[in-house]
């Protein structure tokens, strides 16, 4: 995966809580499908689920986002060591 890909999977916490609010997909929009399936068939645990995940939110998007500018760093890593590896091929043919 590119880090143009990557980029764009970075999650906001606003946007989070829209869902949450209107119809209770946050957990759907980070891409946790299991947990979104419990919290709809719970009623998102008959509202009391619901209300603690207004505070949780904000914790769950920076930890998806975590794991993507870790992706990200790697990537990136990995384009530079290309670049130099590139780089250095091109000095030995001078």
């Amino acid at each position: 995966m590119n880090k143009y890909q990557l980029q764009g999977k970075i999650k906001s916490t606003g946007v989070a809580i829209i869902f949450w609010f209107l119809i209770g997909a946050h957990f759907a929009y980070l891409d946790k499908w299991g947990l979104q399936i419990i919290f709809w068939l719970t009623i998102g645990g008959l509202g009391v689920w619901w209300l603690i995940e207004l505070f949780l939110i904000p914790g769950r998007v920076a930890t998806y986002n975590a794991q993507i500018y870790k992706m990200l760093d790697e990537v990136e890593k990995k384009e530079k060591a290309e670049d130099l590896a590139k780089y250095s091929a091109g000095q030995g043919k001078a």
